[in-house]
């Protein structure tokens, strides 16, 4: 459990077991002190103790078709994985049926979520199974197309293809896009046929961009790449800038979040700060809303949910 200093950013990890005598006794507020900047600050027990509901199973409108949401960048470490798991588990308890597909070699999305698949998208390619044995349910209203190293095999194959190779992605996904309200594909870094395949197939982008300066002429290099795509299908729309790893406390971050503000003012979403919880959630297979409910992580990715969804009262409780 972690504890956000309001006026510093400090996370406190905290034992949920040492604040249940409080609430037992009746308290609905404590008071703590910063060990960094010696602040005290309310914290309410409720926030911190109240186990998260499961996910309202929402019905899906006949005949409607999902939201695809790619999201990617050619620049590794920039949270790529991180931020397409826990916005589709974010999703997911907002009560939307998210569909999360792993395009990457390294398959850190089953790992996240403390899961070991059997099988995944290499078999959907390559139709060594059905739809329904490759797909694993992670969570209340999520499921998990897997990747991991057998994609290498996957990319040789569409290389070989002689026409429509980008399409075979498409063509692999078209049974699924009537059975969720989301599909949300991460990509690996690089820039190669599967990824020209998932830019063919998903209808929004989504990059998630570290406040760095690498990671932003990575983005300006990926925005011409999407231009050549656009050429063939116009269907595709940059529509979600998300900057990461922002570090109130250092001057750099904040310059580059405002120069992005004033480039792109319409796709820019509230940026997802510096948070230890992000980086030893996935040693246990959790995800920020599991790990850590009150951290600055977990408020930034609700806000994500929201902005994605369009619903503005979505998971608003776990404020």
């Amino acid at each position: 459990m972690i504890i956000t200093c309001p006026k510093c950013a400090r996370d406190h990890k905290v034992n949920p077991d040492t604040l249940k005598p409080f609430a037992d006794a009746g308290k609905k507020t404590i008071l703590a002190s910063c060990k960094s900047c010696k602040f005290k600050f309310p914290v309410s027990l409720s926030s911190l103790l109240t186990v998260e509901e499961k996910p309202v199973h929402a019905k899906r409108r006949p005949g409607a078709v999902a939201r695809k949401v790619c999201i990617t960048l050619s620049k590794g470490g920039v949270g790529k994985t991180t931020t397409s798991v826990n916005l589709g588990a974010g999703l997911a308890l907002a009560g939307y049926r998210v569909l999360l597909v792993d395009t990457d070699t390294q398959g850190q999305s089953s790992y996240i979520l403390g899961k070991k698949p059997g099988a995944g998208l290499t078999e959907l390619l390559t139709h060594e199974l059905s739809v329904s044995d490759c797909l694993t349910e992670a969570r209340n209203n999520l499921w998990l197309l897997s990747g991991g190293k057998s994609l290498a095999g996957v990319k040789r194959i569409i290389d070989k293809k002689s026409f429509g190779a980008e399409f075979t992605l498409s063509e692999a996904l078209s049974p699924l896009d009537n059975q969720f309200d989301f599909i949300l594909i991460d990509t690996s870094p690089g820039w190669d046929q599967l990824i020209v395949n998932v830019l063919f197939y998903s209808t929004e982008v989504l990059v998630p961009v570290a406040l760095e300066v690498m990671p932003l002429h990575g983005m300006s290099e990926f925005i011409k790449s999407l231009g050549a795509i656009q050429k063939y299908r116009s269907e595709i729309q940059l529509k979600y800038i998300v900057p990461t790893f922002l570090d109130l406390r250092i001057k750099g971050p904040k310059m580059l979040y405002d120069q992005l503000k004033k480039l792109y003012p319409e796709q820019l979403c509230k940026p997802i700060r510096y948070n230890e919880s992000l980086a030893e959630a996935p040693s246990f297979g959790k995800t920020i809303f599991e790990f850590a409910p009150g951290s600055t992580a977990s408020e930034d990715y609700r806000s994500l949910v929201r902005r994605v969804s369009g619903n503005e009262s979505a998971l608003l409780k776990f404020k």
